[in-house]
């Protein structure tokens, strides 16, 4: 692809990246999209003009592997190469990302007061006063359309293209489900209905209300208003999450109108990233009612289906302590049905959550270790088993160790979850 360079500065207008998500030990861009270089920095924007990743190249970043990338919501989140011995171990990636919020308690708190994140925010504001300062009149057309987005799209109009994304929605994702780090949590976010079945106590990012399944109508609304938000960008595309908490149990009929939807109106066929996915919560209640029937429905779409289901523990001393209202029995029936169904359905794929933390009776680990190792009789690469850690995590070396311990003795993959919002 042409590079032109302007004032110290090599500007790419179109680089292709990889066109699916790959588990790889080195830093991998994907779609479509720009760059703008200097000495110390690589700058990547999406097509429409929105800073996308900030990543050093000099000695003084942390990593030169590592980089900052921003969300559609305006976050930011750093993701680390190094660090944390066994990275790909506890989380099933090669980096992490570090988030800077207080519902991510595990990984990389402080990362974005180093000097490296706030000199890099730094030289994005230097390219944009020196980008105003070279005009696009200097440039050929190709660099000078491409500028022309980037000078657009201000630290201002990205705050508050982040408050449109989530007014589209009605309001900021909390939590998205773990199985998105598949596609480095680049999904677009529909909800097909709001509020939760069981407002659990110990729960950081409920939403305090009953569930209710939203109207087709809305459901239609924001597709339209996504595609038109994502823009030139919705070719980097594919793949979609179903909020908010509990998608699974709005049923086979509103699950197969939204995503036949998702896929007609955001134009999913035509995206450059290979092998949709499609991204939901369910409850221990929604995968049991659900027939067979629905995970044929979901089993034919056009899309790789995640399901993520919290379970938190097999043992009713610490479902009371969590404020959790599901009786032992059923939390085993949920997890019988789930390694069921993720047998019997090649595209369908459903993992667990289970939560880990200083405070839990002392029977709660023997349960979960009941669940994932005494129930199945040898390992199943398929249905993974994701720890999450509560507000109150005790010792960082402890819980890795607990982990540890869990892990070599569960017959599924198990990984930590991180929190990352939309």
């Amino acid at each position: 692809m042409t590079v032109y360079s302007i004032s110290g500065l090599e500007i790419e207008p179109e680089k292709r990246g990889a066109d699916r998500y790959l588990k790889i030990s080195y830093p991998m861009r994907y779609g479509r999209f720009g760059e703008i270089r200097t000495k110390d920095h690589i700058f990547g924007f999406n097509r429409n003009g929105e800073i996308r990743t900030i990543q050093g190249r000099s000695g003084g970043w942390l990593e030169t592997a590592e980089w900052l990338k921003r969300t559609a919501g305006n976050d930011w989140a750093y993701f680390s190469a190094g660090g944390y011995n066994g990275a790909h171990n506890y989380t099933g990636e090669y980096y992490v990302p570090c988030l800077d919020y207080q519902t991510n308690t595990i990984f990389g708190r402080g990362k974005f007061q180093s000097p490296e994140v706030t000199d890099a925010f730094h030289a994005w504001r230097e390219i944009l006063e020196r980008l105003e300062t070279v005009g696009s009149n200097a440039l050929p057309e190709p660099a000078a359309r491409f500028v022309g987005r980037i000078l657009d799209m201000t630290p201002a109009v990205l705050e508050k293209r982040g408050r449109a994304f989530h007014g589209v929605i009605g309001g900021p994702v909390s939590v998205l489900p773990p199985d998105t780090r598949h596609v480095e949590y680049d999904v677009i976010p529909v909800i097909i209905a709001d509020g939760c079945l069981y407002n659990c106590g110990f729960c950081r990012v409920k939403s305090g209300t009953g569930f209710k399944v939203r109207p087709r109508e809305n459901i239609l609304d924001q597709l339209h208003a996504l595609k038109r938000f994502y823009g030139r960008d919705l070719i980097n595309c594919n793949s979609v999450f179903f909020g908010a908490h509990d998608a699974l149990f709005a049923g086979g009929d509103t699950l197969s109108f939204a995503a036949g939807k998702a896929f007609e109106i955001l134009e999913i066929e035509k995206s450059v990233m290979k092998q949709p996915r499609l991204f939901m919560f369910g409850s221990a209640d929604a995968i049991l009612r659900s027939e067979d029937s629905v995970f044929s429905m979901l089993n034919s779409l056009p899309f790789l289906v995640h399901i993520n289901i919290g379970l938190e523990s097999g043992d009713p001393e610490t479902l009371a302590f969590l404020e959790k209202p599901l009786a032992a029995e059923k939390v085993n029936d949920a997890f019988s049905r789930m390694v069921d169904i993720n047998q019997r359905f090649a595209n369908v794929e459903i993992s667990a959550n289970v939560v880990v933390g200083e405070d839990l009776p002392g029977s709660h680990l023997p349960s979960i270790v009941s669940l994932a190792r005494n129930r199945l009789d040898h390992f199943y690469p398929k249905g993974d088993i994701y720890l999450s850690p509560l507000e109150n995590i005790g010792s960082k070396e402890r819980l890795l160790a607990e982990f540890n311990q869990f892990k070599r003795l569960c017959r599924l993959p198990a990984y930590l979850y991180l929190i990352q919002r939309l």
